[in-house]
């Protein structure tokens, strides 16, 4: 990959953030930070809430760094725009961010390629709620197919809690009703073509929440993740293998399950991850001796190649 390390040939850089996502608070935090980062490190760098006719404010800007999650920013739809417009960007591609960001269509192509991801059923609107009365097999994760940062999910222990859930979720897409995995959870990243060390996940809550991911102080955080290196390399594998099957580029990570008799399962892509106080890609990064302002300069790396 070519390297950004002349400031002055970067050019005027766009840190997209904000949005109208369900995740606009946290991407109002990870632009701050990227913001922050790039200034710091010498580079012409300036915040555009990507609310309204934003794409005109971006005219005479070199590159994009896309600090956008959900829906908008992370699925496809602004990279597809920024591809018209020839803007260069960081991160994946039209066809990897619309498939990372569809939780059914990433685990239909990985059914297909025979990596684990565990048992689910869909329902699309309220009038297959009938469908609810074939799970029986608890507990249970249900999940707004195209949201992130737990937006909308639960954990179902009865049948009698299954059918609020749903509604719940609902109300953001259509919804995946998936088997939970009892074990430990765990997640990879990529930057550029390093893959960063495993993080393992610890709540006290009933699972990695949104107040587990933003908010609270007892979420533990374990790098390095306590595998063995050979069980270690199997997922970082796995995770690589996840990438590679949406077509991701750039920058990305891999969240995962293992069960208690050792079986690693995937659970979703995020290609565009938080860059908050709280976030995993900049605490496996910090592990791996790449501290947050390089890690920034990386994945504003991937932008070069982004056409």
């Amino acid at each position: 990959m070519s390297s950004l390390k002349n400031r002055t040939e970067i050019g005027k850089v766009a840190v997209l953030l904000g949005g109208s996502s369900a995740e606009r608070e946290i991407s109002l935090k990870s632009g701050q930070a990227v913001l922050a980062a790039l200034r710091s490190e010498g580079v012409n760098a300036e915040a555009i809430d990507a609310t309204g006719n934003f794409l005109s404010r971006i005219e005479g800007f070199s590159r994009v760094f896309i600090a956008l999650h959900g829906r908008g920013g992370e699925d496809g739809t602004l990279q597809g725009a920024l591809e018209i417009l020839k803007i260069p960007y960081t991160g994946s591609g039209v066809l990897a961010s619309a498939l990372a960001m569809d939780k059914v269509r990433c685990k239909q192509l990985w059914q297909g390629l025979g990596l684990p991801t565990p048992a689910f059923s869909i329902i699309e609107n309220e009038s297959q709620l009938f469908l609810l009365d074939r799970i029986d097999d608890f507990p249970v994760m249900v999940k707004p197919a195209r949201e992130g940062s737990s937006v909308g999910m639960s954990r179902v222990e009865r049948a009698e809690d299954l059918l609020a859930a749903v509604k719940l979720a609902l109300q953001y897409d259509v919804v995946l009703i998936e088997q939970y995995i009892t074990g430990e959870e765990y997640t990879v990243a990529i930057v550029g073509e390093d893959v960063l060390p495993a993080i393992l996940l610890e709540t006290p809550r009933n699972f990695y929440d949104y107040v587990a991911k933003y908010q609270a102080e007892d979420t533990v955080y374990k790098c390095p993740c306590g595998l063995s290196d050979s069980d270690e390399k199997q997922l970082q594998k796995i995770a690589q293998d996840a990438f590679r099957s949406v077509g991701g580029k750039g920058w990305g990570r891999m969240d995962f399950m293992r069960d208690k008799g050792g079986q690693f399962y995937l659970l979703e892509v995020n290609t565009v991850p938080g860059m908050t106080s709280h976030s995993l890609v900049p605490m496996a990064a910090k592990e791996a001796g790449l501290p947050f302002n390089k890690l920034v300069l990386k994945i504003l790396e991937t932008s070069i190649n982004s056409q």
